[in-house]
């Protein structure tokens, strides 16, 4: 296993690399150039000055997220060739750099989707982000995007960039035209032409899972249950063709068995990365928050899904993912340094049992 933390680049990112390298057993970065449009190449120059910067560091990134996919792949638009080509020069490049790993996904229009980015926590005083479907109410997409922007103390989002979203009302208008069954026809042709890339230069491509778990907005989505993993992995029957397994967007539908996923998905050498996160359901099916790591403080068994990992896919990567804000910590929302850094400790701490339990026979 090695352990993570997401950076987003020194330019763009409050957390310096010399904090991150204090975060003990904290090998390296899932990293991200978060101002790169859907869409657009990767360049090697650009790659370079960011590994430069983490190795400088003492650290490593062999997992880069947010490899964002265009919307004109996901619609089946003539265009998308031109957009799968520079996909293709994004992959060779990262993998000249030490890339193993490319986290993306194939979530239509809007990626990750929260009603509120700072919902306090009566019990401690912090804040996390928080969905509630009921809040949203008559609430457009459009709408949605223009409340999160301005909720974000002024942080680009990942899946919230302003450029992926100008246009929103149009490419809605376009999806009424596509079903699940269209989007996987879609999503099948991208994975085609880009595997063989994949297995050329020996990069792993990670699906990551709808957030929530669930259909939004009318909108198609695939990749929330292990029903829906299981047809994606099919669809290019390839060790290159993977899964980014998020405990917390999976953990957010009540219905998944997180654990068992992991075991699922790890025994057939499936699990590219992990982002291990805790959320607490709250009297409904489709309210919650996110907690901190502590199993206690949410509804997800963390022993158990970092045993699942431990005895199922143990070489793999992963990261806390979303944290809280806490000691008056001010910062991108989900992505502040103290609650993640508490998440690491924590992992780390329930790994280390695991393993000493595992040696011993127990």
């Amino acid at each position: 296993m090695k352990m993570t933390f997401r950076w987003y680049g020194k330019d763009s990112d409050k957390i310096t690399l010399k904090q991150i390298k204090q975060i003990p057993n904290c090998s390296g970065l899932m990293g991200v150039l978060d101002y790169k449009a859907a869409g657009e190449p990767w360049e090697e120059e650009e790659i370079r000055q960011y590994m430069e910067d983490v190795h400088a560091a003492g650290l490593e990134c062999e997992v880069i997220e947010s490899v964002n996919v265009h919307e004109d792949i996901k619609l089946g638009l003539p265009t998308r060739d031109q957009y799968i080509e520079n996909y293709k020069i994004s992959i060779r490049n990262l993998a000249k750099y030490g890339v193993k790993v490319i986290v993306y996904n194939f979530m239509p229009v809007l990626d990750w989707l929260r009603t509120d980015l700072a919902r306090e926590i009566p019990e401690d005083g912090s804040n996390s982000l928080y969905f509630d479907e009921a809040e949203l109410g008559a609430m457009t997409p459009v709408e949605i995007v223009r409340k999160t922007a301005e909720n974000s103390n002024g942080f680009t989002l990942p899946g919230w960039e302003p450029e992926r979203l100008a246009d929103l009302e149009h490419v809605l208008e376009m999806y009424k035209s596509v079903d699940e069954e269209k989007l996987l026809e879609n999503y099948k042709y991208f994975l085609d032409a880009i595997i063989p890339v994949c297995e050329e230069v020996g990069i792993r491509m990670a699906c990551h899972p709808d957030d929530p778990g669930w259909p939004i907005f009318g909108l198609p989505r695939i990749a929330h249950d292990q029903a829906g993993y299981d047809k994606i992995v099919k669809l290019h029957d390839s060790p290159c063709n993977t899964l980014c397994l998020c405990t917390g967007s999976l953990g957010s539908n009540v219905e998944n068995d997180i654990p068992a996923m992991i075991r699922h998905f790890g025994e057939m050498d499936r699990i590219g990365c992990l982002h291990v996160r805790n959320v607490k359901h709250l009297g409904s099916p489709r309210r919650f928050r996110e907690s901190s790591h502590l199993s206690s403080d949410g509804d997800l068994d963390m022993y158990e899904i970092m045993k699942a990992c431990y005895e199922t896919c143990p070489d793999t990567y992963i990261r806390p993912d979303h944290g809280r804000m806490i000691w008056d910590e001010v910062g991108r929302p989900g992505y502040g340094l103290y609650d993640r850094a508490l998440g690491i400790a924590y992992l780390n701490g329930l790994w280390e049992a695991i393993d000493k339990n595992a040696k011993a026979g127990k």
